[in-house]
């Protein structure tokens, strides 16, 4: 009597996409944690903004408490650290040295590169969340329990927006204006963006350009969630927006080398 072997049935082409996403995404990932500099950006800066907010009264007028009033915008401001200056630095530089080059022979392709990189994003940023989010409420933060759901949705769209705009500016100009462009940005947004402060008080003439930016819309939501339990719808929508046209513009525009 004879008997056959079966193969297993080959994986579809969209599962050896996910799978080739998810391999990058990890490889990212690690990159992201074993890069020195990538972290002292992605957590010790947002940890010395904390605590020299909640250490001044430079927000006393936001919340009840500085505690409150501060960790919305540094949550925000973690964002920006890693999928916008992060990512922007590290991949102008692995553009330089060939390495995306090489990733444009296989399969993976911009949009592979792109997601791949938004995981990474969103895993570094869960991690920076899990520290600032513990170090604030040893300080005693009490975030609103009705507006977390939507910090979290903020969070990811602010993360797949900015982590678009690094990989559109890296991948249109040389590394070192890329370095200069997102350091340049992460102080001029942190400060008068929406980030750590409220757009309101961006200079009257900045106003209305103020709060079109995607910082201010994740900063201001995140405040209007985490203090008060409210969601902006008009913030998502901004955000949502940001996140179309960049990642569209980013695989449309980017070169490889």
């Amino acid at each position: 009597m004879r008997t056959s072997t079966q193969r297993p049935p080959a994986p579809s082409n969209a599962q050896g996409t996910i799978k080739r996403i998810m391999l990058q995404g990890r490889y990212e990932t690690l990159g992201m944690l074993s890069n020195g500099e990538q972290l002292i950006v992605a957590a010790v800066l947002p940890m010395l903004a904390l605590i020299g907010l909640v250490l001044t009264d430079l927000l006393s007028d936001v919340a009840d408490s500085a505690v409150n009033a501060a960790t919305p915008g540094v949550l925000a401001l973690c964002v920006v650290s890693t999928a916008f200056t992060g990512q922007g630095i590290a991949t102008g530089f692995d553009r330089r040295y060939g390495v995306l080059r090489f990733l444009s022979t296989t399969p993976l392709g911009r949009t592979g590169l792109i997601y791949g990189k938004v995981i990474a994003v969103l895993t570094v940023l869960f991690l920076q969340v899990v520290v600032i989010g513990g170090l604030a409420a040893f300080m005693g933060w009490r975030p609103a329990p009705a507006g977390i759901p939507a910090a979290i949705v903020l969070l990811i769209l602010g993360a797949t927006a900015f982590t678009a705009l690094g990989l559109l500016v890296a991948g249109t100009v040389r590394p070192e204006a890329t370095l200069a462009i997102t350091n340049l940005a992460w102080v001029l947004l942190a400060a008068t963006g929406g980030i750590l402060f409220p757009s309101t008080r961006a200079p009257d003439y900045l106003q209305p350009f103020v709060d079109l930016l995607p910082s201010a819309a994740l900063g201001d939501s995140l405040r209007a969630a985490l203090i008060s339990g409210t969601t902006s719808v008009s913030g998502i929508l901004i955000l949502l927006a940001w996140t179309i046209i960049a990642g569209f513009a980013a695989t449309r525009w980017f070169k490889w080398n």
